[in-house]
């Protein structure tokens, strides 16, 4: 049995199956592409909820294993050199599942080069706009009276919703075939809705980006996966 006694983190949140992948992750975006992956890969796992409240994303014991604070992050208990080996970032844990499983990073080098070219899109791009999007439509940025900022935000996600949107005419999925870059684009296509910014993003007007979230949560796997349980 692996001894994880080692990782600061397992003291507040102990692992009951040190065998398996222990993740620590909440249910935003970011946070279920893990699970997501985890689940459609069949990799066994461990959930731990870490909530984004301060006492818990920037205590010591969540930083010793993720110094930016930010969830998701892993304990892979049998790691590539055969040790356990920390991650955090989420689109570095995507590439890391999809190499440790064999499964949704391409069967060929141009394959995995062309799905990483999209996982890349959605890490530099999609996320970080729509995150944006989503604090001055939605949280503390709305009162904000200039409307600058805001619209900055929308005019990008209706750019970047048209780049999806295009890519997507003639295939289910944005590489070709279902791909970690699916499980990192569409839980943040997804966000609009929690947003409440579809509207004012045309999403509704759209045809190919709609439909495309919807196949991808009616997936079993992506529906387990996108709830992400405290075990305790």
């Amino acid at each position: 049995m692996p001894d994880l006694s080692t990782f600061p983190i397992t003291a507040r949140w102990p692992a009951k199956d040190p065998s398996v992948i222990q993740l620590y992750s909440y249910p935003t975006p970011n946070g279920v592409k893990v699970s997501i992956a985890l689940e459609e890969m069949g990799l066994g796992y461990e959930p731990h909820l870490i909530t984004l409240k301060d006492e818990d994303v920037k205590s010591d014991a969540f930083l010793s294993l993720s110094p930016n604070n930010k969830i998701p992050a892993i304990i892979d208990p049998n790691g590539p050199d055969g040790v356990p080996i920390a991650l955090w970032e989420s689109g570095a844990i995507l590439l890391y599942l999809a190499a440790k499983s064999g499964k949704f990073g391409g069967t060929t080098a141009t394959e995995n080069a062309n799905i990483t070219k999209w996982l890349m899109f959605q890490m530099g791009g999609l996320g970080p706009m729509f995150g944006q999007l989503g604090f001055f439509y939605k949280f503390a940025g709305k009162d904000i009276t200039d409307p600058r900022p805001v619209q900055r935000y929308i005019d990008e996600a209706k750019r970047l919703l048209a780049v999806v949107e295009k890519q997507l005419d003639g295939q289910d999925w944005i590489a070709g075939e279902f791909s970690i870059a699916d499980i990192a684009i569409a839980p943040w296509l997804n966000a609009l809705d929690f947003y409440g910014a579809k509207d004012a993003t045309g999403y509704n007007d759209l045809v190919n980006v709609p439909a495309y979230v919807e196949r991808f949560f009616d997936r079993p796997a992506v529906a387990k996966g996108r709830l992400i349980t405290d075990p305790s």
